[in-house]
């Protein structure tokens, strides 16, 4: 089972990126990415990477981002 923590400032971004924790992102009450980690953010977009070949771009105002973590 996991928990979704949800991240909305510039500092929950910051953390989840240095601390390399998987995403799952929503847009339109749909799951449009999971598993991946933050590679970069800015005020507009943010940069997800799900695999050594995968980007995907996030517009950040378009979607709800989510850190998985894990119920022990």
């Amino acid at each position: 089972m996991s928990i979704n923590r949800r991240l909305l400032t510039d500092t929950d971004f910051q953390e989840a990126m240095e601390r390399q924790l998987r995403m799952r992102v929503f847009k339109n009450d749909h799951i449009v990415d999971s598993g991946g980690v933050i590679l970069r953010f800015d005020d507009n977009t943010v940069v997800i990477q799900s695999s050594v070949s995968e980007l995907a771009y996030h517009n950040r105002r378009d979607c709800e981002f989510f850190e998985l973590k894990r119920r022990t």
